[in-house]
């Protein structure tokens, strides 16, 4: 079974965008790279800082929590980066 990890960037203005891959290094290097493979919600958003990537089980799973942490008020996103929050308390 394939490892699929939840990620997520902040922006030059401190945005934070969340994303799903079984290779975090090789997604955050295409986004900062920009077109044609970089998210088109980070093009010109640079310098981009990978701030927090979890392995989170199969792709289901990750889509779900995908989902879920896209929602979230910048507070909650924040304590995950953070540390605060842990992706285990989230119940799917």
């Amino acid at each position: 079974m394939t490892r699929w990890y939840l990620y997520l960037v902040r922006t030059r203005t401190g945005a934070l965008y969340t994303g799903i891959s079984t290779d975090v290094d090789r997604r955050f290097a295409e986004h900062q790279a920009g077109r044609p493979k970089g998210a088109r919600s980070l093009w010109g958003k640079g310098p981009l800082e990978l701030v927090f990537h979890e392995a989170v089980g199969d792709r289901s799973r990750a889509s779900r929590l995908e989902y879920a942490v896209k929602r979230w008020p910048r507070n909650r996103k924040d304590a995950l980066v953070t540390g605060q929050l842990k992706l285990s308390d989230i119940a799917l």
